[in-house]
């Protein structure tokens, strides 16, 4: 269904909303590796929300609609 992935895509949004301002004052390397990660992680879960809105890949599973055919 296209609308979880509209809603995975403002859920991640809005934590890049309250993550931007935190990544420039990474003073140590340990928090520049997480918010490298964080960074990664976050394209991630974008790209596959995108690739679902634009039907590039099946939902997951729990998302496909069952289409229920008469057996003869």
């Amino acid at each position: 269904m296209r609308h979880y992935a509209i809603l995975r895509l403002l859920l991640a949004g809005f934590f890049l909303y309250f993550a931007w301002p935190l990544i420039p004052v990474a003073s140590s390397q340990l928090e520049a590796v997480f918010w490298g990660t964080w960074l990664v992680f976050f394209t991630l879960v974008v790209g596959a929300n995108f690739a679902t809105l634009l039907r590039m890949n099946p939902p997951p599973v729990m998302e496909q609609e069952e289409i229920r055919q008469r057996e003869h």
